[in-house]
Parts: C-alpha cells; sequence; structure tokens
C-alpha cells in the first residue's frame, strides 16, 4: 500500500479527500491506566479532591476527540456526528472506551484514539498528587466502519466466558450450568432456543449487566436477561453481523444484534428492563463443541 501523506516532491501534505464518497463511520478505541489499588477506590468513591474524575475525564476525552485536526497536522478537520467515553473498572486500573461517529469523506480512528489518550492524561493530572506511578497503556483502536477501505475489526479481540445457562422454555430466566454442549446447526443441547435458523445461540456481556446495576436495578446475575452465554472482556454488540468467534471447542458466526423484547416476558417483569434488545448478540454454531467455564473468546 502506497502512502498518501507525501506530495510530488517527497514532503508532507493534507491527502485530498473531495472526491471521496460521504458514508456513515465510527471508530472505537480503548486504552487502560493501571494504578494503585488506593487510587482506584478513591476514584471510586468520589474522594479525589480535584473532584469527580471520571466525569472530568469523560468531558474531556469527547473534547480531545473534537480538538483532534489541532494537533495532527495532516488530520482533516471532520464534523462529528457523535462521540461518547465509557469506563470499566479493572483490579488495578481504568479500561477507556471511545466510540466516535461522522457521516462524511474520512474516518475518524485518530478521533477516537486521541479521546482514548486525553481521557487517560486527564484521569493522570486528577490522580497524580497521591500516585505518580500510575501507567497509561495498551491504546488502540479496536474497530471502524465505513468508508472504501470497510470493516475493520481488531482480530486479537478476547474475553471470557462467566457463566453458561440453559432453560427448557423460551422467555424465561436461564439456570446457570458449568458447562454446555453446543450442537452443529442447532445450538445449545436441550436449550429451547436451539434449532435450525438464524438465532440458536445468545450472548451478553457481563457488562451489559453493571450498567443495569449502575441504574439502580439489583439482584442481577446469569441468565436473568435469558441469555445462554455471559461473557466479559468483549464488547459483543459493537461487531458487525458475520463476525466469527472462537468459544471454547466452537465456532460460531454472529448473526444478528439485538431484538425485539417478549411482551410482558419474565424477564422484563423481575428486572424493570432488558438489555438484550440493544445489547445482545444471536449467532449460529458453524462448528460444534463444549464449552466451558473460564473458556476464552476471541474474533477470528
Amino acid at each position: 500500500m502506497d502512502l498518501s501523506h507525501f506530495n510530488e516532491s517527497g514532503r508532507a501534505h493534507m491527502v485530498e479527500v473531495g472526491e471521496k464518497d460521504n458514508t456513515k463511520r465510527t471508530a472505537v478505541a480503548h486504552g487502560k491506566i493501571i494504578m494503585k489499588k488506593e487510587t482506584l477506590e478513591r476514584i471510586k468513591n468520589g474522594m479525589m479532591k480535584k473532584g469527580d474524575v471520571l466525569s472530568v475525564a469523560q468531558v474531556a476525552g469527547i473534547m480531545g476527540a473534537k480538538k483532534t485536526s489541532d494537533l495532527m497536522p495532516m488530520c482533516h478537520n471532520i464534523f462529528l456526528t457523535g462521540a461518547n467515553i465509557e469506563f470499566k473498572y479493572l483490579d488495578n486500573g481504568i479500561q477507556v472506551e471511545a466510540t466516535v461517529n461522522t457521516e462524511g469523506k474520512t474516518g475518524v480512528e485518530i478521533e477516537a484514539l486521541t479521546a482514548v489518550s486525553i481521557t487517560c492524561l486527564t484521569i493522570y493530572d486528577m490522580c497524580k498528587a497521591i500516585d505518580k506511578d500510575m501507567e497509561i497503556k495498551d491504546i488502540k483502536v479496536i474497530k471502524k466502519t465505513g468508508g472504501k477501505s470497510g470493516d475493520y475489526m481488531r482480530k486479537d479481540t478476547k474475553g471470557k466466558i462467566i457463566s453458561i445457562n440453559i432453560s427448557d422454555k423460551k422467555g424465561v430466566i436461564k439456570t446457570p450450568i458449568n458447562e454446555g454442549v453446543f450442537v452443529k446447526n442447532f445450538g445449545l443441547k436441550d436449550d429451547a432456543h436451539g434449532g435450525d435458523w438464524h438465532r440458536q445461540v445468545s450472548l451478553l456481556g457481563i457488562e451489559s449487566f453493571n450498567k443495569m446495576e449502575n441504574m439502580g436495578v439489583e439482584n442481577l446475575s446469569p441468565g436473568v436477561f435469558a441469555e445462554n452465554i455471559t461473557t466479559e472482556g468483549i464488547d459483543l454488540y459493537s461487531l458487525p453481523v458475520g463476525t466469527k468467534f472462537k468459544i471454547g471447542e466452537t465456532i460460531q458466526e454472529l448473526t444478528q444484534i439485538g431484538k425485539k423484547c417478549h411482551t410482558g416476558c419474565e424477564i422484563s417483569r423481575k428486572v424493570g428492563k432488558c438489555v438484550m434488545p440493544t445489547e445482545g448478540i444471536f449467532t449460529k454454531i458453524i462448528q460444534g463443541g463444549t464449552i466451558r467455564i473460564g473458556d476464552s473468546i476471541e474474533v477470528i
């Protein structure tokens, strides 16, 4: 691939994109800031002298995305249609995720990376008085969509299985099991959702549970949203349809993102709201096998 940031004299220039088509474009980037346990607890409990660390860092990250062209010499000034920052607490720090959207002639990967970087730097700035050993690391693009080059998904994206859940009826809360046998072109053996169709297996991230808990919903546990597989560490619903996963001994293909919730289903009655319609995904089994708690899930 030829580099396009050089003119005929071999010097840098801003690439002309005027003839490109306007398309909807999204980029998702991740990064981490590693810190002492005491620092993390202070952030969680709102005990930092400079104020609410994550609220300030979130605004800073969005501002960083908007100011990217002022920082990167050859980066185009893009009209952003949306920018969002989300946080996940780790055992030794915080993971930052930035999602940036536009409808235009060039992508927003740099904007997403800048948003993550500025967010992490803001956390460092607000906490450096008590923890100068904090480390910012693993800043990278996870996904991008739109444009002539098409969609991109980082191949080393991984997570793990924290629960396998089964039920003999549809629309009810599932019961966790230690391991499950997943049958090619069917789904989880003896599960009510199995069959020769496109929604053989349902998956939901524990991160979606955490969102609900932050909204005040209590007593959530794997299976409560009728998902067959509960995952951790992988952003399932941001992946494009057609993505293939290796999960335990199985290979599965993403066939649908979200669905219309059952009217008056047990999940909605018990929880008050169901996240499956927006954040759950569905797959079909391409290669069967056993999946156990603790197995990895990775994009292939």
